[in-house]
């Protein structure tokens, strides 16, 4: 038999002094109280099993738009030597998911570090043997607006123009930013706009 002493003891002292004369209302609050931290326990121990089994890496979080299928967030990220990296959340539907979309979407556009796990696909749980994963966001935190490497900074601009390089290259000109090193992600977004702009002309 379990012992749940430490989960009683807690919910008595959430519950507060039992009222005179209210001993059965307050033996039953108690009682749901600690049922609710029984089930908040298991959760949090499944998600630090999650976390424990997660890969970190820092990227650029470039955008965030909901799988219309899947019901995920499906995060596009830019790591520091360049290319593109998706990863997606839990359904939108879901306490978790709904709100990882939203840490990602008041992320957008900021450095974070993306903590990564692997979930297996449903047509891979049905046939033993299968390989094929889903990559999932268990957390993001925020590492500020920092700096894009040109070539990085010059995709994404290229990207925001429908992938006209030649537009970009001409926005890039006009706002005056750097041919080579670093961009600061703060000057890079008033070119995004106007690239983003053009392209839906």
């Amino acid at each position: 038999m379990s012992d749940y002493t430490h989960l009683v003891a807690a919910a008595a002292h959430a519950a507060g002094p039992c009222p005179e004369g209210q001993e059965a209302a307050w033996q039953a609050r108690v009682r749901d109280l600690a049922v609710e931290l029984a089930f908040t326990a298991r959760e949090v121990d499944q998600a630090m099993k999650t976390l424990d089994g997660t890969h970190s890496f820092s990227a650029y979080l470039e955008s965030i738009e909901i799988e219309p299928t899947s019901r995920r967030g499906l995060l596009t990220l830019r790591p520091p030597g360049g290319g593109i990296e998706t990863i997606r959340t839990e359904q939108q539907d879901t306490g978790r998911g709904a709100a990882m979309i939203a840490r990602a979407e008041e992320l957008v556009g900021r450095w974070v570090l993306v903590y990564r796990y692997n979930e297996p696909t449903a047509a891979s749980r049905q046939h033993r043997g299968g390989f094929n994963n889903v990559r999932m966001v268990a957390r993001l935190v925020d590492l500020g607006e920092g700096a894009l490497a040109f070539s990085v900074a010059r995709e994404i601009v290229t990207a925001d123009a429908g992938g006209d390089a030649g537009l970009a290259a001409r926005l890039w000109r006009e706002a005056g930013l750097p041919e080579r090193g670093m961009v600061p992600v703060a000057d890079l977004e008033h070119v995004r706009q106007r690239a983003r702009a053009a392209a839906n002309r």
